[in-house]
């Protein structure tokens, strides 16, 4: 829905205009800008007699943050095709729009942004003025931030044009405007510091309260980068009062699918501070808002994390919850298909694989858990394979191998036996140059499942002891973690208390 706020005495003549157009009327709506305040979004404009049609910054988040000219001479051919292209109608856009290519140039760039195609920064055009000025260094840095893919792309130029657009601005509001775009960019580039700094001062300006919005809402997305384990338990309780905050306003504004998302960050701090309950609960609300919402890619990453939790909580002493994991997952899978999104795919087959590889049951029907947990890891590794994703195989070999050592016994086949060869594979992969710390843990699994094949002497036990007290050494040499360097010491007590009784033997 496209709302106008303009004076008293325009309402009757833009109306009469939007009637031109059938049925128009259902989908924009007119009110006196003394009455009601614009909304800063995307689909608001005002319209005034003097100065013409202006664009508000889109702290909605509505449409790539473009920024438009500061204001458009309002004839009716303008005004209709500016609605038109706000409601996605190229057509009709481009009809209206036919007098005023400049304008419609401008459409062109924000159409090309939304289906992230390249786009070169000279299209961008030089005006007189110092709101022209401003909102060039601001398009510049955005079409060389979000067309990222184009070869005009430079982290640098990026930087450096949303600097000088931040410091020019012709006021408070549209200075923020800059700096929250500009602080995404620091977050996505691994700057979360000097994000969190822009964003601070940012907020001490005299900016609107959907300004402060949604810097708050910019300042929870660089705080939830920082928390890494061991968990800053001070910087968990602020980023879940300032959540909190932002989330009531959303909901007040009715913006549930920005809600939905906050509730899914909340869900994970509650998921670092074992707080599963908590956790669990703002998962379901995000859940039913995006069910509701009919927002389908997130409402499956919403089954995703559910089920992410219930696995973290069932390996946490609840195997109940084990069963209900499964269905999250199988949820998610109707969104992320194998067809639509291979790799969140495969990314849940390894935790479908490890749930049905460790979920209590009867004797009777493990072998049944197994079949199907061997499935899950085969169909992620139809897809990792180890000459094109080397990095997930491996890991992926990891992960199986560790199912099979849960497996119970098989008629035809060793299981251990079976582990050691996909463990072998990711060590294959897991190069100490390259990847240290996780061959540090496959040689450890490689170590703890080999003691459960027969060590007779009589069957080659000095060939598999020679194998596992290299790999031990090799773990305590390459190991930087202490816990795996006393697991690694562990190991190496453990083979050598073996190697006295085979001595005595």
């Amino acid at each position: 829905m496209i709302s106008i706020y303009t004076q008293q005495a325009l309402i009757p003549e833009i109306e009469a205009i939007i009637e031109q157009e059938d049925r128009l009327n259902e989908l924009v709506q007119v009110f006196d800008i003394l009455e009601k305040s614009p909304v800063p979004g995307g689909f608001h404009l005002i319209a005034r007699a003097q100065s013409g049609i202006q664009f508000l910054p889109d702290w909605w988040n509505t449409f790539p943050p473009y920024i438009f000219p500061e204001y458009v001479e309002p004839t009716p051919e303008n005004l209709l095709g500016i609605i038109f292209a706000k409601l996605g109608n190229w057509e009709k856009a481009t009809f209206y729009l036919d007098a005023n290519p400049a304008l419609l140039r401008e459409f062109q760039i924000l159409f090309d942004l939304i289906a992230v195609h390249s786009l070169d920064p000279n299209v961008l055009t030089v005006g007189y003025g110092s709101f022209d000025e401003y909102r060039l260094y601001h398009n510049s840095a955005v079409l060389r931030h979000y067309a990222s893919m184009m070869q005009h792309s430079d982290p640098e130029k990026v930087a450096y044009f949303y600097e000088e657009a931040i410091h020019i601005a012709p006021n408070d509001e549209w200075m923020a405007y800059s700096a929250r775009h500009y602080a995404v960019f620091l977050i996505d580039q691994g700057m979360v510091d000097a994000a969190e700094k822009l964003i601070n001062q940012a907020l001490v300006s005299d900016c609107s309260k959907s300004a402060v919005q949604e810097l708050k809402t910019t300042l929870c997305n660089a705080w939830m980068r920082k928390l890494v384990a061991p968990y800053d338990l001070n910087l968990i309780e602020k980023l879940k009062n300032l959540l909190w905050e932002v989330l009531q306003t959303y909901l007040a504004e009715n913006r549930k699918v920005e809600a939905g998302l906050l509730l899914v960050d909340a869900a994970q701090i509650a998921t670092y501070a074992q707080s599963y309950t908590e956790a669990l609960g703002y998962l379901q609300q995000a859940i039913d808002i995006f069910e509701k919402e009919d927002a389908g890619e997130l409402l499956g990453q919403a089954h995703y994390q559910r089920g992410i939790l219930l696995y973290v909580w069932a390996k946490d002493g609840n195997p109940q919850f084990y069963k209900a994991g499964i269905e999250a997952f199988n949820a998610a899978a109707k969104v992320f298909t194998r067809e639509e999104a291979p790799e969140v795919f495969c990314d849940i087959q390894q935790y479908l694989g490890g749930i049905y590889a460790e979920i209590p049951d009867e004797p009777a029907k493990r072998s049944i858990w197994a079949g199907l947990s061997a499935s899950a890891f085969q169909q992620a590794l139809a897809y990792y394979t180890k000459e094109k994703f080397p990095y997930e195989y491996a890991m992926v070999c990891n992960n199986y191998a560790g199912a099979l050592t849960q497996y119970p016994d098989a008629v035809h086949t060793d299981n251990f036996e079976k582990a050691l060869f996909y463990y072998n594979e990711a060590l294959d992969v897991r190069t100490a140059e390259d990847w240290p710390v996780e061959r540090v843990v496959s040689l450890l699994n490689y170590i703890e499942a080999a003691w459960h094949l027969n060590l007779d002497p009589e069957q080659s036990s000095k060939a598999h002891f020679e194998d596992m007290m290299l790999k031990a050494r090799e773990a305590r040499y390459l190991s930087t973690d202490p816990k795996l360097t006393q697991e690694a010491n562990k190991q190496l007590e453990r083979l050598n208390s073996l190697r006295t009784t085979l001595d005595q033997e």
